[in-house]
């Protein structure tokens, strides 16, 4: 674990608990993001019906988000460190609201031109919400001590699970009664009001005026980077922008290496169930959306369950250990292991042991989804939010290749089971990186 000098006086107050409301900010703010990525994938069997769409077009604008967010990772990055979270995260978030509410409308262009549309109006949503999970990372280094990352990063990276939980069925609901477009109106719309209030509530540890003397002492002993947006807005400190020295020298670190290819695995799994699940549930179970809406959300209810039990689970293994390594990966491998179960539905025409293997699989990868807390745990301390960008960058390159693969799987074969086979391998992968690859897990040092 880490630890700084502390600068702060001992103190006997009772400490304040300010950095769990702050988390509570991002992970409401997060199940929007993660509804708005998804939005496509839960009104997909009727937009594709409405506008006649292949399932290869279909893929293309499943994956207009991810090449963007692929692409403004590095710059995303460098700007939450030159300019600090709280301001380059509202503006992304009104944004990428603003190109959510937008897609509703791409009904009413011409038909040539449909799909390139649909596919830029994706980009920019990507483009725009690229800053948001080295936003995430990067607040947490700010608001909590090593000992609690795991924790605090497993319940912002389960918003997922609970984006899932609360809004696909709502936004089923909304593309039965009232038609695909109303689910872009609505979770645009409910983006762009939260904007002021991210102004309002976001803050760093030392300017929160709720935030006592004791919190502090408690974060800065901890290892917490309290002062991260203090060196962006005063310029005291350069951030190490996107530049090849850095990224040199991340990508030359074996450990990081393992990290990146482990972490586009577990990312490809999740653009899996963003994007094509609920797809595969109607045109490969013949479920009603409505229906693949309500079943969709049992799954996720056990990913979000995994995704807090991971992060509870990894820091009680480092405060009974003291190993960061085996607290990490530990969690990490059993989760990839269960989530190579999603491959298990092509042996079954029952139902309830879909739901019950795509259970298990969500289950899994959202107990291993802990690179955001390596990113806290190995990122170089003058680097944090460039780091971030690097891990995101290599993470989401799922995003680009699950859902334009899975299209043409299943458009070649005229069925699910091989691109099943495809989105289980991912698990196996990770495996290999978390066991072989990564070795001890230790914070980067950037070399002058």
């Amino acid at each position: 674990m880490e630890a700084t000098s502390a600068a702060i006086q001992t103190t006997n107050e009772k400490r304040t608990n300010v950095r769990w409301f702050i988390l509570a900010v991002i992970f409401f703010i997060m199940i929007v993001n993660f509804a708005d990525r998804s939005a496509v994938g839960i009104a997909g069997p009727a937009i594709a019906k409405d506008l006649k769409l292949t399932s290869v077009q279909m893929g293309y604008i499943l994956s207009g988000f991810g090449w963007a967010y692929v692409l403004f990772q590095l710059p995303g990055g460098y700007f939450l460190d030159k300019f600090g979270s709280k301001a380059v995260y509202a503006f992304s978030i009104f944004t990428w609201s603003l190109f959510t509410l937008l897609q509703g409308f791409v009904g009413f262009v011409g038909v040539g031109i449909v799909v390139g549309t649909f596919f830029l109006l994706r980009f920019m949503v990507g483009a725009c919400e690229a800053p948001s999970f080295p936003g995430n990372s990067r607040i947490v280094a700010a608001w909590f001590p090593g000992q609690e990352r795991g924790t605090a990063s497993a319940i912002f990276n389960s918003s997922q699970y609970a984006a899932t939980v609360f809004c696909t069925p709502l936004m089923a609901w909304l593309t039965q009664t009232y038609g695909w477009q109303s689910v872009f109106f609505v979770m645009g719309g409910i983006g762009i009001l939260y904007t002021p209030l991210w102004l309002k509530f976001i803050k760093s540890p030392r300017e929160h005026k709720s935030v006592n003397a004791a919190e502090l002492e408690y974060l800065e002993k901890g290892g917490a980077l309290i002062d991260i947006d203090k060196a962006a807005s005063s310029g005291s400190e350069k951030p190490k922008g996107p530049n090849l020295r850095v990224i040199g020298q991340l990508l030359s670190n074996r450990m990081m290496i393992g990290i990146y290819v482990a972490q586009y695995c577990v990312t490809s799994l999740t653009y899996f169930f963003l994007t094509w699940f609920p797809i595969y549930l109607v045109q490969g179970r013949g479920m009603t959306i409505l229906k693949a809406g309500l079943v969709a959300s049992v799954p996720a209810i056990a990913g979000f369950i995994g995704g807090i039990l991971g992060g509870v689970v990894s820091d009680w293994i480092l405060a009974k250990t003291g190993s960061l390594t085996w607290a990490r990966k530990i969690p990490m491998v059993t989760g990839m292991l269960l989530s190579m179960g999603v491959a298990a539905c092509n042996y079954t025409d029952s139902e309830v042991l879909v739901v019950t293997f795509m259970a298990m699989a969500f289950f899994g990868k959202g107990f291993g989804a802990l690179g955001w807390a390596l990113n806290s745990d190995t990122a170089p301390k003058q680097a944090t939010g460039i780091s971030g960008g690097v891990l995101n960058t290599c993470g989401n390159l799922g995003a680009i290749t699950m859902p334009i693969a899975i299209g043409y799987l299943v458009d070649k074969a005229g069925s699910f089971e091989s691109a099943l086979f495809y989105v289980g391998a991912h698990g196996a992968v990770a495996i290999f990186c978390y066991l072989v690859i990564v070795g001890e897990i230790k914070r980067v040092e950037l070399k002058e």
